[in-house]
């Protein structure tokens, strides 16, 4: 049988679900085993809290934590070294883990922190790090112990199935299993702000699909390119992405030719919710999110939200309602699609755009304007045109 490699994967929020906590660690476990799924002679299952995979040496390292740090609900992921559960074979584990360490990164000091999570075993925790902390001393005589500043802190923790020692803790982004929490329905534009929404409402569970307007041939076939390329690197994270595809030229010009200029922008914001709801009904997906973020431009004032609420009976998932545009741009960077964001393609928001937007629009003005308007005709039209494509992971 081929040597392995041993990852102990953490959960975060699932480890505080009480009652339905076997549900959420059995699709956390299916999240983990599925994004592994190209590799062969793989095993995955928990052990007393925490998630032991196991890994064919040959496998790139680096790819598997790559790849299970990005599944919703881990936590973390520490590369370990599985020892039995005797202090002289634990001590002798630790100390060769040790040396490799000294021989790849040169370190000079360090410390060991024992965790007895298998009550039965003899030694307690303190007494654990201070025997396997001698054993180290003993056999890597250019090492010293610092319990403050170490080059290297080493855990030990001491198991009903087995002791593993390890090192690092590489952050995942934690949230929910993908899955858990229902299916909801993105707006999704080329710009910054709706795949960091899809992202994190993804992140708490909830399955995405996502409805993309264009105004070809106003706007061009790369800027629809752009949107799937988005797609593409969210479902790195949540698998692959449904994306509804509509053109709302059509609307656009029924409203410029009908309504007040300045509230071009809300009326067209209004259709799409409209829109939006139509398919997320027939998908049967639970709410709509958007990537609005209060205040940042004429169609994100609290008065137009509620305008443009008013259309939908469906919740509005606004996760980004209350960010800096800073930390917005922080977060599509951490996740990768920032530099996909910034291509400068434009999208249907920039079409017929008004030299003075509305900003604090009176509901029963901006319906008095949609009267000119055949709206159900409209809205049936454009959903029934819309074109679907499946995206997968890049």
């Amino acid at each position: 049988m081929n040597e392995k490699n041993i990852y102990i994967v953490r959960c975060g929020e699932v480890a505080l679900k009480g009652m339905n906590k076997p549900y959420f660690e059995r699709v956390l476990l299916e999240r983990v085993r599925g994004v592994l799924t190209s590799y062969e002679n793989t095993e995955s299952k928990w052990n007393d809290g925490l998630m032991i995979v196991k890994i064919p040496k040959e496998i790139d390292r680096e790819d598997v934590i790559r790849r299970v740090s990005k599944v919703f609900g881990v936590a973390s992921v520490s590369p370990a070294v599985e020892a039995e559960k005797d202090i002289e074979k634990i001590g002798e584990a630790a100390a060769e883990f040790m040396m490799e360490l000294i021989e790849k990164e040169g370190i000079k000091t360090f410390k060991v922190k024992g965790k007895r999570a298998d009550k039965t075993f003899p030694i307690q925790s303190p007494e654990i790090g201070r025997i396997v902390g001698a054993k180290i001393l003993k056999t890597c005589k250019v090492l010293s112990v610092d319990v403050h500043n170490p080059d290297c802190e080493l855990y030990v923790d001491v198991r009903r199935e087995g002791t593993y020692i390890f090192r690092d803790k590489i952050k995942g982004f934690g949230g929910l299993p993908l899955g858990t929490n229902g299916k909801g329905l993105i707006l999704m534009s080329g710009g910054i702000d709706s795949p960091v929404a899809a992202f994190m409402m993804a992140k708490r569970g909830m399955r995405i699909e996502a409805v993309h307007f264009h105004s070809y041939p106003y706007t061009s076939p790369r800027a629809q390119q752009k949107v799937e390329d988005l797609c593409a690197t969210l479902a790195g994270y949540m698998g692959t992405i449904r994306m509804h595809v509509v053109n709302l030229l059509p609307i656009q010009e029924e409203i410029v030719k009908n309504c007040p200029e300045e509230e071009t922008t809300l009326l067209v914001r209004r259709f799409m919710m409209r829109i939006a709801e139509s398919i997320a009904v027939r998908k049967k997906d639970m709410m709509l999110i958007t990537g609005e973020d209060l205040g940042q431009v004429a169609s994100q004032t609290a008065e137009a939200l509620v305008v443009t609420d008013s259309v939908v009976k469906m919740p509005v998932m606004r996760p980004l309602i209350a960010m800096d545009k800073v930390d917005i741009m922080d977060k599509a960077k951490e996740i990768g699609t920032y530099d996909i964001s910034i291509q400068p393609y434009e999208d249907c928001c920039t079409v017929f755009l008004p030299k003075h937007p509305v900003t604090k629009p009176k509901l029963s003005k901006i319906e008095k304007s949609e009267e000119a308007l055949d709206v159900e005709a409209l809205v049936i039209a454009a959903v029934d045109s819309a074109e679907v494509i499946d995206i997968t992971p890049r």
